[in-house]
Parts: C-alpha cells; structure tokens; sequence
C-alpha cells in the first residue's frame, strides 16, 4: 500500500520531507508576528491541548519579496521558521503547520519538512446566504475561520433576496423595519447592525479574507417592496414553477425565484440603488460590490440591460469595483471591468458561457461557481438529510475535486479567470451544525482547486481523499461537525 501523503489540504506547490527526526512541540516557544502566532496557539491548543509561550522553537517571519501570499515553512528536530512573503503569506504558513501536527505515541510533533508555496487564484472565496435565513454575527465568525484555515480569503456575503433584508442602513431605514423579519418556512429573520457589519469585516480581516457584500437586483427583490412598494413591480407568478405562489404585500417565505422586480423606468429606483450602495461602500473596505443580477425572470431583456447598465455604473462612480452573476454579460453596456460569477454547471448550457466570456473581453475577470460541482447546498449524496439536487443531482466530494477551472468555460484563459468561490445558498440552512454538514469536506475540494496547481503527483482524487481523512481529527479538534462521507477514509 502507497504512504499517505502529508495531510495537507490545499496541496502546497513545493514539499520535500527532510531526513532527520520530527520537532517536538512539547516545551516548545514561539515568537514572531502577533496576529500570526496568536493563529497558532489557538490550533495548537486545540489539537495538542499544548501552550506554546514565548521562546525558542518556532519562529514566525515575514521578509518582502515573492509572490503575494506566498511562504516557506522549514521544520526540523532543531525548529521551526514561517517565512511570509506578506502577512497573509504568513497566515497560510500558520495554517500548513497546524495541519502537520500529529501524535507519535505520547508526542505532538511536526515532521522534518520543507514547503515553499503560492496560491494558483488571487481570489478564493466562499458564499454565505444570509438572506434565505439568516445567521447571525457568531455564526459569520465560525465560518471565516472554517474558511480561513483552508486558504480560502474571500467571504461574500448574500445580504439581500426575496425572503428578507438583513443589513442596517440609514439612508433606507424601512428595509430593515419592514423587511428583516421572515425567512424561508417562517424561520426568524434577522439583520445586522451596522456595528455588527464593521465587526464581521474587521474579523474577517484578521483571518486574511475580504468582505464581498450583494445587495441582488432586480430580481430577487421581494423584500425591498415591502419596504418601498413605489420602486417595486407586482409579483410575476407564471415565471415560477415551483414552490409558494408570492402575495404583493406580504413577507414571502417561500423558496421560489425570478418572480421579483424593481421598476426599471423610475428614476427612484435609482435614488434607491445609489443610496443602498454608497452607504455599502462606505461600510467595505474591499474593493468588490455585488449586485447580483440573476434569475431576473420578471424582468424583460431590455429592461434587464437599462438597469444592469445604470447599476455597474453607480458602483464603479463608488470606486469599487462590480461584481455580477454571469446573467449580466448579456448586457453590452456593462461598466468596464465588472467582474463575472459563472454558476451554470461545470459542462455549460445554452448562452452562460458566452456571457460568462463577455466580462473578460470588456476588461474584467471571471469568478467560477459551477453550481453541479461547486455550490455546497447541494446533498452530498442522494440520501442527506439537508440540501437541493436541482444541479444535476447530490454532488459527491469527487464531483466536488474532478474538474479545472479553465475547462469550463472554452475560450476563458487562466489570465482571464479571478478566482473560485464555493457558494452555500441557505434554503435548508438554519444553524453553523447545518453549515457544517453541507460545507464539509467538499469545501476542502474547492480550497485545493482555487490555491493548488492543476497538475502535481498529489493532485489526484486518491490523494486528496486520503489527506482529507487525515484531517478528521484536526477538523474535530476544532468543533466542525463534519459529516463521514463514505467516500473518504477517515482517521479517527
């Protein structure tokens, strides 16, 4: 039987294993840059129950130079050095090094080991819908970190749908008074202050991840009409195919789309639009806005392009830069350089990949979501208790890691694509137990395919689903109830 690889997940560029014994972490020391130490004594205490002082032992580091984010972390019986490229550079180093701590008999050591790695995409994200129900600022908080110890650096945070508003803003108080207090089956909403907001992007931050708020329009806007009913058009009913019929009015609850809309052709709408997005701004350090775009069924074409147009207009006048479903590539008027979000499947359908290209050639980038291979509210198989299967099915962990981003979409160079993200829409999601067991272990597919190289000798299926089953006990260590997908061989 082949050795296990080092359970590393996302698989580093470069691992040469030293001859010589492991470090042993007991009675070690550590010094080094604040933000990244205090990363690693909170994993090691919670794998090893070990405390790691200030001393001599590990040395965390950051030098300039090399690419952004990368680092080298060199182990021996002697010590331990992180060397970060930047401090993000260094946090990734933290979290290799957490992932490398194993027991020999009543040891915690670090095997002898040289690592020198980069991230493949600048953009590696994951999505939480916040809208469909909602979670609160712990919750938020549990996820970054999840997300964060995977190399994973961006959150994008779905703060607006048909089922309510959920962030505080002082220009437009109704949203959140009229607007805030339902989600799907009737579940309490909820919304977050603007306190609340600044707090989830200072967190996130110290993990390394960038903030990405949507505000989505002009569909999926249900919310927004009960709160300003002038800007909003009546429920289009016959475009829904499924799911509760909307009541103009009233709360909806329901999981149906494309039925909303805002009117295109008033010019409070847009009152509205530069309102709700300068306040965003204003509260978003990073450089992203979304504004959704999609599923605009209740829409017509032309009415889709006159506000998508006007719509990446406002926010690039913010400074920021648009973010878009790929829905919006349709639209020739785009404002330059907004970036696209691809969710059609991994082998795309009718007109998605022409519009998903249509951003790289008007100067932006493309995000890819394929939603059969990559949306985590998808069941894991076809027996889970949470979860939809409208995308071709339960997505398996393998169906998760078997496919490359630049053969999804033809045409679509690597220059070309920003980033991954694995979004986790929340029709069945109601608590971090229900984010757990549809998040893992697929988000650990995603984290490889947006940091690891396409080609590599541990860049395979067999040996990603053995480094996964390593990490159970990190991942359990760490209070992320992970379901034991059949799949994976899990070390218990």
């Amino acid at each position: 039987m082949a050795p296990v690889p080092l359970p590393l997940v996302p698989f580093p560029a470069d691992v040469a294993v030293q001859n010589g014994p492991a470090f042993d972490l007991a009675g070690a020391g550590l010094t080094g840059e604040t933000d990244a130490a205090t990363a690693l004594r909170s994993l090691v205490a919670a794998r090893t129950g070990l405390d790691l002082p200030d001393g001599d032992g590990i040395v965390l580091d950051v030098r300039d130079g090399g690419p952004a984010e990368s680092y080298v972390l060199e182990a021996a019986a002697t010590g331990i050095r992180i060397t970060g490229a930047d401090a993000a550079g260094l946090f990734s180093g933290v979290q290799t090094l957490g992932q490398l701590v194993r027991r020999d008999g009543e040891r915690w050591v670090v095997p002898a080991v040289r690592i020198a790695d980069a991230p493949r995409f600048a953009y590696r994200g994951v999505m939480l819908d916040v809208a469909r129900h909602f979670h609160g600022v712990d919750t938020v908080r549990a996820y970054i970190d999840r997300a964060a110890s995977l190399k994973l650096n961006v959150l994008h945070l779905h703060l607006s749908d048909d089922q309510g508003w959920r962030l505080e803003l002082r220009s437009r108080p109704e949203l959140t008074e009229r607007a805030s207090t339902t989600a799907v089956d009737g579940a309490p909403g909820g919304f977050y202050t603007q306190d609340e907001y600044r707090e989830i992007v200072a967190y996130a931050a110290s993990r390394h991840m960038t903030v990405v708020p949507e505000f989505d329009m002009p569909g999926h806007t249900h919310a927004v009409a009960l709160a300003y009913p002038e800007i909003a058009e009546a429920p289009v009913t016959d475009v829904i195919t499924e799911g509760a019929i909307p009541v103009e009015g009233e709360p909806y609850t329901g999981t149906a789309v494309g039925f909303s809309s805002l009117r295109v052709h008033d010019e409070a709408t847009y009152a509205f639009m530069r309102d709700v997005f300068a306040e965003l701004a204003g509260l978003t350090p990073g450089p992203w806005l979304h504004f959704g775009g999609d599923e605009s069924h209740g829409t017509t074409p032309e009415d889709f392009a006159h506000f998508v147009t006007r719509a990446s207009a406002v926010i690039a006048d913010l400074g920021k830069t648009p973010i878009a479903w790929h829905e919006a590539g349709a639209v020739a008027g785009l404002a330059p350089g907004t970036i696209g979000q691809y969710w059609g499947f991994a082998t795309p359908t009718d007109a998605a990949p022409r519009h998903a290209r249509a951003f790289a050639e008007r100067g932006g980038r493309v995000i890819l979501s394929p939603a059969d291979a990559i949306y985590l509210d998808m069941k894991p198989t076809d027996d889970a208790p949470l979860g939809l299967t409208w995308a071709n099915g339960a997505t398996s962990v393998e169906r998760a890691y078997s496919w490359e981003p630049t053969a999804v979409v033809d045409g679509l160079v690597e220059d070309a694509i920003l980033g991954v993200e694995a979004p986790l829409w929340t029709e069945t999601v109601a608590s971090l137990a229900d984010i757990d067991a549809l998040a893992f272990p697929r988000i650990a597919a995603a984290a490889e395919i947006a940091w690891s190289a396409a080609t590599g000798p541990e860049r395979t299926w067999d040996s990603f689903r053995a480094r996964v089953g390593e990490l159970g006990p990190l991942w359990t260590s760490l209070g992320i109830r992970f379901p034991a997908l059949a799949e994976v061989p899990w070390t218990t």
